[in-house]
């Protein structure tokens, strides 16, 4: 989705795939307020390995729209994806919306509290 834009919330967002870097960038009014590290393993799966936002922007929801625009890029993609961020496992447990995503074979972790202690995520 390199360049592509989305309406989200109150100003034109902007993800951009640093394929290079292997993260998105949530790029606001020309400047980047949140990344998603990952890694694209074959045949089309993201490790979503790591979310952070500016610490300007935090607080204002930033962290659930860069998931949610990660998360619909790679629907876009028909990928799944792995949820090792602790951050992304969180959301994901709070929400049907992208159940569909979850790689049935690496979900990775169920739970924040599972990610944050780094449990082993075959075993949940």
């Amino acid at each position: 989705m390199n360049g592509a834009s989305a309406e989200l919330g109150r100003s034109l967002d902007e993800l951009r795939d640093e394929v290079d870097a292997d993260r998105f960038e949530l790029v606001r009014d020309g400047e980047v307020v949140a990344w998603m590290k990952y890694k694209h393993l074959k045949p089309n799966r993201y490790v979503l390995l790591h979310t952070e936002v500016d610490p300007a922007q935090r607080g204002h929801g930033v962290g659930r729209v860069v998931v949610e625009v990660v998360l619909d890029e790679v629907r876009s993609r028909r990928g799944t994806v792995t949820a090792i961020c602790p951050f992304v496992a969180d959301y994901l447990a709070s929400t049907e919306q992208y159940k569909d995503l979850i790689d049935p074979t690496h979900p990775g972790y169920s739970n924040r509290a599972a990610a944050e202690r780094g449990d082993d995520p075959t075993a949940e």
